[in-house]
């Protein structure tokens, strides 16, 4: 077969999780004799027309100079080429600026869509651009042949609100086995002797929550906020916890080996996100060995189940900080556990093989 994934801003992956996603499926389903095209952004760093057996259609992106409007013309671009490509699937990876062009999709092909998670509920987005996700959400619904949902969660709401089945697909993760501990030299750190989370700074990422419980604590150890916060809610954040000085706001962090080193030598690794379905980088925490305080969300408890500590206000965060002891028989326990969850349920190898079964399953819906 041949398959194009369209949704992302291209491979190799430099920018996060759906992008993350469309390397590993695309190199997954190569190995598997599958014939894969991704549509890259004109100016991804990496410009050649193939990667490791992968096809690449570079297509022209000008939301470096429109904004958020040029991902709309993107899409539309990537739609428009894949028309005259003969693919037997289109997987696209998300709907929210391609599914009002929906209706330009090639009819021989079978598009089926991961409709990611529930962007509406985001809370940095006004009224207005919320209805307009709403209204995306179900073009992607009307327009796909086929729905993929990458947690429980989001399978029963597509199903209570568009009575629409979906294959369950989670996002996938790989095991961290080298982690490398001078990497806490370059910011005077010792192995877990300090807190973190990781995240985009937003509300819904419960990052103010969080740091109101260290702030109560007032822990005399680091807690490390990595995200970019050059933002109005960054700036607002920093100036609120600018008297505490075991906060540190470090900037984003884009390599992944980094990342999954000082994931592993933290004491508590915090994951505060409340939107969504599974969350790449809470499947990254618990491949990297991270004991995790989780909001105590349903998308959260459907992967970590008692695998993890749980909070719902600053409170409980403070009386975490202040109690957890790391070395602790349960909590060792529940780092392997979800290891082992990470190896028999959310490996990549596994979830490129969910893959592959879903494209043979609706291969007999394709319309020639």
């Amino acid at each position: 077969m041949r398959i194009a994934i369209v949704g992302t801003r291209g491979i190799p992956n430099y920018y996060g999780g759906f992008e993350q996603c469309a390397e590993y499926l695309a190199l997954g389903l190569v190995k598997k004799g599958f014939e894969v095209i991704v549509y890259n952004s004109h100016h991804h760093p990496y410009q050649e027309k193939e990667w490791n057996g992968v096809k690449l259609v570079h297509c022209y992106d000008p939301e470096d100079k429109i904004g958020t409007a040029g991902q709309f013309i993107y899409d539309l671009n990537c739609i428009l080429d894949v028309r005259k490509r003969d693919c037997d699937i289109i997987l696209q990876l998300g709907y929210t600026s391609s599914s009002v062009w929906g209706w330009m999709l090639p009819k021989k092909a079978v598009v089926t869509t991961n409709m990611d998670g529930l962007e509406w509920k985001r809370t940095k987005y006004s009224e207005k651009v919320k209805k307009f996700l709403r209204y995306a959400e179900s073009l992607g619904v009307k327009y796909s042949d086929h729905l993929i949902s990458d947690s429980i969660g989001i399978q029963d709401y597509l199903k209570d609100k568009y009575q629409k089945d979906s294959t369950f697909i989670a996002y996938g993760a790989t095991v961290f086995e080298s982690p490398d501990i001078s990497v806490l030299s370059g910011y005077g750190l010792m192995p877990y002797g300090y807190h973190m989370l990781i995240a985009r700074l937003e509300p819904e990422n419960s990052i103010e929550v969080i740091l109101d419980g260290v702030a109560l604590a007032n822990p005399d150890v680091p807690f490390l906020v990595v995200g970019k916060h050059e933002t109005s809610y960054g700036n607002y954040l920093k100036e609120k916890f600018a008297a505490y000085s075991q906060i540190q706001f470090i900037g984003g962090i884009y390599n992944i080996d980094i990342l999954n080193s000082l994931r592993y030598y933290s004491k508590i690794y915090f994951h505060g996100h409340t939107v969504g379905g599974t969350n790449p980088s809470l499947l990254e925490a618990m491949a990297s060995s991270s004991l995790i305080c989780a909001n105590d969300n349903p998308f959260n408890k459907y992967i970590l189940e008692k695998d993890a500590l749980y909070f719902q206000d600053a409170e409980d965060v403070r009386k975490h900080l202040l109690t957890v002891d790391y070395d602790r028989d349960l909590y060792q326990l529940m780092i392997a556990n979800n290891l082992d969850k990470i190896t028999k349920i959310y490996d990549w190898e596994i979830i490129v093989g969910q893959y592959e079964q879903h494209f043979i399953a609706v291969k007999g819906l394709i319309k020639r």
